[in-house]
Parts: C-alpha cells; structure tokens; sequence
C-alpha cells in the first residue's frame, strides 16, 4: 500500500536530525523556477499572495532569497524530521527503527507545492507554499500556471502511479487533506483509493475536529508502517488513541473507512 500525506505549515530545522541517511527530491528543476519566481517577490506581495501576517512575509521572502540549489545537512534536513504539525506529531517519526525508515521510503509520499513530492528521507530547505495558493498573477513572469495545481499539472499524479506500479498492492491509503489530495487528480491513478475518516463525540454527534484528525492521520499512518500491512482490510484494526473502526458510518463502497471516538483526547 503507498500512503499519501500532507506537509505541515510548522518547521524544525533546529533539532539536529537523527537519520544520516537522505535523499533528493524528484522534481527540483520545477522547484527551482518556483523559487526563482517567488525569490523576485517582496514580503508584502508575499503576504497579500499567502495571505499570511508581514512577519511570516518578511521570513519567507528571506527564505526563497537565500534558498539554495545545492542541498546538504548544513542547509536542509529529511522531510519527514522537518514538519512538526498535528500529522507528524501523530506520526511520531523519532519513534522509527531504521526498517521502519526504509519501510516508509517505499510506502509514504507527502505532497507539497513547492517540491510536488517529496519521499520522507527527501531533503528540504525551510519553506511554506501551500498547494491551493492563488499565484501572484502578473507579478511571476516567468510561469505560464495561474495556481500550483496547473503548474505541477499531471507530474504528482504520474509519480504516485509510477511509485503505485512498483508495489505489490495497488491500493492508496489517502490521508492528505482535500487541499493536497486534489493535486494527485484522483482520476488519474491506479489501483483502488482508501480514505480513512476519523471522527469524535461532540454535542450529540460524531464530528471531524480538525486538530484530532490530522494527529489521527499520522498515527494511521505509523500503524501501517509499522506494522507493514499488505491488506486495506487490516486498515479497521487501528484502534490507536481511542478510535475504532464504525462500519455503520463506513462507506465500503466508496473505500471511505470511519473511525470514531466517543471521548476526544489531547
């Protein structure tokens, strides 16, 4: 089974990373004209095209000023050790034996719009550029797209087909937010696409909370990497932090898995 995550919005590149081990990003020549034409932004247009505070425009201008075309351990660090939102603190990926590294090199790809696709042990230099960003029309000369989804057109979802074929199940277990998830063009891929839901109790009812599902990702995420499963089927045996498998709310028709918990828990 390939896992399909999203990127986290919050960074460590201060932690020194506990793997020696890297790897290239597959697709840097379409990062490097990203950056070539958001290096040219000032950090106003940066914050009126994120729309993100003056702060964070001033630290991401920096950021794509200074990036650099050569990537090593003095400037850059392995994606999956890099992000530090709700998904990788589900993950916990310092909790990883080495095969369970290798394991996850195979079976995980996060999606990114500045990178396309990154493996988990893909070095990266500290960025931020969400996926459904509007790109500042006019101002990028040099790109031909409107959105990122039109840059990376159907380079992510050829890659996540090329990664499928090698694997001996074709099955995706997608649990990357709307946002990221349209960017594979689900159409276009191979196999049969598995989507767990998690949901918890609240006010008389089961409801998706934002900040408990994305850590709920990452720890279905884990459980597949750890325990290497083969079979979506062997995906309703998570019953980490709570959650069980409700085949009642389930949609197997639709590959679309619901998990619920009747008491949230930090």
């Amino acid at each position: 089974m390939l896992i399909l995550i999203s990127p986290a919005k919050t960074l460590d590149f201060e932690t020194p990373a506990k793997c020696d081990r890297f790897s290239k990003p597959a697709f840097l020549s379409e990062t490097q004209e990203l950056v070539g034409q958001l290096s040219q932004l000032s950090a106003a247009e940066i914050s009126s095209m994120m729309k993100i505070s003056d702060k964070l425009g001033v630290l991401n201008a920096s950021r794509y000023q200074t990036w650099q075309s050569d990537f090593d351990h003095t400037n850059a660090k392995q994606a999956l050790l890099a992000f530090q939102g709700d998904v990788y603190r589900g993950l916990d990926a310092d909790s990883f034996t080495p095969e369970d590294l290798d394991y996850a090199q195979e079976h995980l790809l996060i999606l990114s719009g500045l990178y396309g696709i990154l493996r988990p042990l893909d070095l990266i230099q500290p960025y931020r550029l969400e996926m459904g960003t509007k790109l500042a029309h006019g101002k990028l000369q040099g790109l031909s797209a409107d959105t990122l989804y039109e840059f990376w057109q159907d380079k992510i979802s050829n890659a996540i087909a090329d990664r499928v074929a090698r694997l001996d199940n074709l099955t995706i277990v997608n649990l990357a937010s709307l946002e990221y998830f349209k960017a594979a063009q689900p159409k276009l891929l191979p196999g049969k696409i598995v989507t767990p839901i998690f949901k918890d109790w609240k006010n008389g009812k089961y409801k998706i909370i934002s900040f408990y599902a994305k850590k709920a990702r990452g720890m279905m995420s884990a459980y597949i990497i750890k325990n290497r499963l083969q079979n979506p089927e062997q995906l309703k045996g998570f019953t980490e932090d709570g959650y069980k498998f409700n085949p009642e709310l389930s949609d197997t028709n639709n590959l679309n898995l619901v998990f619920t918990r009747d008491s949230s828990r930090s």
